[in-house]
């Protein structure tokens, strides 16, 4: 089964991660056909998480830096296509972490779950200059 929200593991290392600015967090998301919820599609369901998620986003200091939608897989496995792409920045990874852990966010992340099939969210911090370097 694939797993919508981090495990307990993932969870602790993000927590435990030097925290010394601006994080984006990349999100690959695909979403079901039909949400879980029985509410209508899986975009529409993370159309509601994402509405209540932005307002915590930006009560944190956060954006949306960008969406978009996934047309078409140039490198990689065709069949692990993405439905949309989204980059969130936050201001540090302890904000990230104040804001899903709150009852707002978990009352919100219900629609998350129904609508995704699956997604891939990958912490960023800007460690390069130029692309290669570390």
């Amino acid at each position: 089964m694939t797993r919508i929200t981090p495990n307990r593991e993932q969870f602790e290392h993000l927590a435990q991660a030097r925290d010394d600015g601006p994080v984006v967090m990349l999100n690959l998301l695909k979403f079901k056909a039909k949400a879980s919820d029985g509410s209508g599609s899986g975009a529409a369901a993370y159309g509601r998480y994402g509405d209540a998620a932005v307002e915590m986003i930006e009560a944190q200091g956060g954006k949306v830096l960008w969406a978009g939608r996934g047309r078409q897989i140039l490198i990689g496995d065709p069949a692990e296509d993405w439905d949309q792409v989204l980059l969130v920045e936050y201001p540090s990874r302890k904000a990230f972490i104040e804001m899903v852990t709150t009852p707002e966010y978990d009352e919100a992340h219900k629609h998350r779950e129904s609508g995704l099939e699956r997604t891939v969210v990958v912490a960023c911090s800007p460690v390069v200059d130029r692309i290669g370097a570390r």
